[in-house]
């Protein structure tokens, strides 16, 4: 295979700098190929540098891991049929005009004795480089993707794969001790003894893992095809009304239940009803026992499912300091509003104008404030009908990082109230119970302001409109220039109203002289 020479600047798996100027905020489109033990996938990435979105997504379920255990080779049908999958995203990254590819192959590559000579044929064919990583720089990865969805997060990552089991501790920002293991499930599925052959094994298995890695009472972040299943079942069997899964969180008495669940139900019309792949749901049985021997070890406070793992850790590893501080949800937003909005930059005017109303909020709520009035015009383009829906649809669906499932929420129905004065009729009702009353509230009040606000700017030079707001005496006022006075008509007047009834307050409006 070619290498790069001694000369040549390292760039690790990339063979490139991605990130050329540390102040870049948009990302240049990069391509990953993750060829894991299960499945290999295409990831092709755009928009945001801190928060990438996914220009393509695709995954081939191959099982390259199946039967490694007892022949100690890459099963002979998913190295065909991932042959295929890499010759179709190798043409297709062409294309689409991507400079190059970035391949990395996990467990059941490096531990095959024919995994070289299958780096090699791929290499022949298509002229795509693999990078074998190890199990320990597997784990880093992953948790590195963690971090991309968590700035500054804390706990313990575990990413299944079909034919491994990773661990890595992270905690403000950084990743610490790693271990990999061969829990995974592809590799265990047939494993001398049955059932009770897994049990001894997993047991076993964890009990070492947990003298190694030490107490780890934090969260629990889960990585891997095989924990995303279960949560969706666990979706399923509590009637979750956000089927969202990054961020998704779990208990261990959640745990406990969907097991049983799993226990007692009929797995196929299961997976028919929740859609997963019958070689997903295979491996089910098997992964359910693996987490709820690491819940009983490690104890974790509570458990978030995460979609990031070691394609976007790749990306992680690249970016420099600058640009992991910054916050991914709000860098989401600044790109959104200059892809999509009509004007691009008004969003911060608008969040000076409805500041008056935020003034002793926590941390995170004003970065869910200005979060809102950035993407507040993002969906102008849909019809008026069904702005307030789209909206709500985007902030509850997109690809924003950094957000938990209730944040989701508010910031979706602050953006509805943006378009229309109640929320009452809408077909997501049944979310809103994952907001208290008062967080209902306040996302009300949060787009009526950005409804009033986005109607009084003449000149987005100049400060024409303001608001003032005394939430002792419940008196709103609203100040315009003269410049301003005229756009104050009946509409304006109307929203104004609106937003002083879901304050319970009095108004008043002052007109300055020119």
């Amino acid at each position: 295979m070619d290498r790069l020479s001694d000369t040549e600047p390292d760039w690790g798996p990339f063979n490139r700098q991605l990130f050329e100027n540390p102040k870049a905020r948009d990302l240049s489109r990069v391509g990953v190929i993750d060829i894991g033990s299960n499945s290999v996938r295409l990831v092709v990435f755009d928009g945001a540098a801190r928060s990438p979105a996914y220009f393509f997504n695709e995954k081939v379920m191959c099982a390259l891991g199946a039967g490694l255990a007892e022949s100690g080779k890459l099963n002979q049908e998913g190295r065909i049929r991932a042959l295929s999958a890499l010759r179709r995203f190798c043409t297709i990254a062409k294309g689409i005009g991507l400079p190059d590819l970035t391949a990395v192959a996990t467990a059941a590559v490096r531990e095959a004795s024919d995994g070289p000579s299958f780096v090699t044929q791929v290499f022949e064919e298509t002229r795509l480089k693999i990078h074998v990583v190890d199990g320990p720089e597997e784990a880093r990865l992953s948790a590195q993707g963690v971090l991309l969805g968590w700035p500054g997060s804390y706990g313990l990552v575990c990413d299944i794969g079909g034919a491994s089991m990773e661990l890595a501790e992270i905690s403000n920002g950084q990743v610490g001790q790693r271990l990999t293991s061969p829990l995974g499930p592809l590799k265990l599925i047939n494993i001398e003894g049955g059932k009770r052959g897994q049990k001894a094994f997993i047991t076993q298995t964890l009990d070492e893992l947990r003298e190694r890695m030490g107490p780890q009472s934090d969260r629990l972040f889960l990585v891997g095809g095989s924990w995303r299943a279960i949560a969706r079942i666990d979706m399923h069997r509590r009637g979750y009304p956000l089927h969202v899964m990054h961020e998704y969180r779990m208990t261990a008495r959640d745990i406990r239940k969907t097991a049983n669940y799993i226990d007692t139900c009929d797995l196929e019309e299961l997976r028919a009803t929740i859609r997963i792949t019958p070689s997903r749901m295979a491996l089910v049985p098997i992964a359910i026992q693996i987490l709820k021997g690491i819940i009983k070890r490690f104890k974790p406070h509570d458990i978030a499912v995460s979609s990031y793992g070691i394609r976007e850790g790749m990306l992680f590893e690249q970016m420099p300091q600058i640009m992991r501080d910054r916050d991914p949800l709000i860098e989401s937003c600044h790109f959104a509003e200059r892809k999509d909005a009509r004007l691009p930059g008004f969003g911060m005017r608008l969040h000076k104008f409805i500041s008056p109303l935020f003034l002793n909020i926590d941390p995170d709520r004003a970065r869910l404030v200005r979060a809102a009035c950035l993407l507040h015009d993002v969906s102008w383009r849909a019809h008026p009908d069904f702005r307030a829906e789209v909206c709500f649809e985007y902030a509850t669906r997109a690809n924003l990082g950094g957000l938990s499932h209730h944040e989701r929420v508010f910031l979706g129905l602050a953006l509805l109230h943006r378009y229309r004065n109640k929320s009452d009729g809408t077909r997501f009702e049944e979310l809103f119970s994952l907001l208290s009353g008062e967080d209902r509230k306040e996302a009300e009040v949060l787009g009526k302001a950005m409804r009033l606000g986005a109607m009084l700017w003449a000149n987005p030079d100049d400060e024409t409109a303001k608001l003032n707001w005394s939430a002792k005496k419940k008196s709103l006022s609203l100040t315009l220039t003269a410049e301003a006075s005229p756009l104050f008509g009946e509409v304006a007047e109307a929203r104004l109203q609106s937003l002083a009834q879901a304050l319970n307050a009095t108004t008043n409006v002052h007109m300055k002289l020119a």
